[in-house]
Parts: structure tokens; C-alpha cells; sequence
């Protein structure tokens, strides 16, 4: 009954729900990466299905492919903003908050550009989405991974416009990198999962990179 959050004194009622913010972020993030796996696992299995099959000769006829040259730069602007994530994080558990806000806005910036690169692929590409199996594949490939990047780009720039707020209020208690209030303690915990959910765009990209551009 000691342990109950009702009988908690406040410093550690706080201390508690701080743990399991923490927590819930970390599983959250998981969930997120687990629920996102489902949708590009619908269109994996798809891809081999339709391939496998090939009716009548309509997987891929004429050696059908969208620009390599796109492709490969939207999977290194997803390579680039993991990198660049991971690196920030790095950074800031070493107490280097201005290295950490640049890799931070630099991988929003990556995220971005991917997206954008991704959306201006499918305006170029040489097919029509129900030409063949693997042209209808990629036309509904191509907005899930445009939407993957945005999101990873969206939670980087929150977190780099959380980091120029909290500034302040946390430099009198270690900074961004040490300090032990609530608030910093969740951002960090944010920024790790951020950095987690970057290598699974990263995993994503290059995965349908291999299959769509190369295999």
C-alpha cells in the first residue's frame, strides 16, 4: 500500500507518472512502427503474389520500372535523415543541445525533400497505374511512402520546435541533455523514439527501393 500513487507524497506521485509517460512513449512508438509495418506488409505480400502469378504475362511487361535515379534518392534522403537523427541523439546525451537541434532540423529537412521527391516521381513515371500489375503496385506504393517520410519529418521538426521552447526553462537544471524535470525527461524520451522510427523508414524505403527499382 506504501507503493500506491494515491498515498504518494506529490515529488513522488510526480516521479511516477514521469516513469510512466516515459514508458508509454517508448510502447507507443512500437505500436506506431508495428501498425505502419501492417500497411506496406499488405502491399510486400502483393508484390510477390502478383509477380509469382503473373497472369497472362501483365506483372511486368516490357521490363516495366519507375526512374532508378528518383528511387535511389529518395531512399538516401530516408538514409540520410536516420544518420542524421541518430547522430543528433548522440549529441545530446553528451550534452551538446545545438548539435542535436541541427541534425534535428536537417533530418525534417531530409524527410521533406524524400517526400517531395517522391510525390514529383509519380507525375514522371513512364506507365499507367493499371498497365500491369507492378505499375497499380507502385501507384499505391508511392503515397504510403510519401506519407512515411512526412511523418518522420513532422515528429522531427515538433521535436526541434519543442527544443527551442524548453530552452529556457530547462537551462538552470543541466539543459535538454540532463536535466531531471518531467519535461525534459519526455522530450528525451521522444527524441529516442524518433531516432527508432527514422531506421524503420530508412528499413522501408531501401526493402521497396530493392524491390520496385532493382530486383
Amino acid at each position: 500500500m506504501a507503493d500506491a500513487p494515491g498515498l504518494m507524497e506529490p515529488a513522488e506521485e510526480i516521479a511516477y507518472e514521469t516513469r510512466c509517460a516515459e514508458g508509454a512513449i517508448w510502447t507507443g512508438t512500437r505500436l506506431l512502427i508495428g501498425v505502419i509495418a501492417m500497411a506496406f506488409a499488405g502491399v510486400g505480400f502483393a508484390y510477390f503474389y502478383l509477380r509469382s502469378v503473373n497472369s497472362e504475362g501483365l506483372w511486368r511487361p516490357h521490363g516495366q520500372t519507375a526512374p532508378l535515379l528518383l528511387g535511389t534518392e529518395i531512399a538516401g534522403a530516408a538514409l540520410v535523415g536516420a544518420i542524421l537523427q541518430s547522430y543528433g541523439l548522440f549529441r545530446l546525451r553528451r550534452g551538446l543541445d545545438l548539435d542535436w537541434s541541427v541534425a534535428t532540423w536537417a533530418t525534417a529537412g531530409a524527410g521533406v525533400l524524400g517526400c517531395g521527391l517522391q510525390i514529383w516521381e509519380l507525375t514522371r513515371l513512364g506507365f499507367q497505374p493499371g498497365q500491369s500489375g507492378y505499375a497499380s503496385l507502385f501507384v499505391a506504393w508511392g503515397p504510403l511512402s510519401a506519407a512515411l517520410l512526412l511523418v518522420g519529418a513532422y515528429w522531427s521538426e515538433t521535436l526541434a520546435a519543442r527544443a527551442l521552447r524548453m530552452k529556457s526553462a530547462v537551462a538552470g537544471d543541466g539543459g535538454l541533455s540532463a536535466s531531471q524535470l518531467p519535461r525534459a525527461r519526455l522530450f528525451r524520451a521522444s527524441a529516442e523514439g524518433a531516432a527508432y522510427f527514422w531506421w524503420f523508414i530508412t528499413t522501408v524505403s531501401v526493402l521497396f527501393w530493392l524491390l520496385f527499382y532493382i530486383v
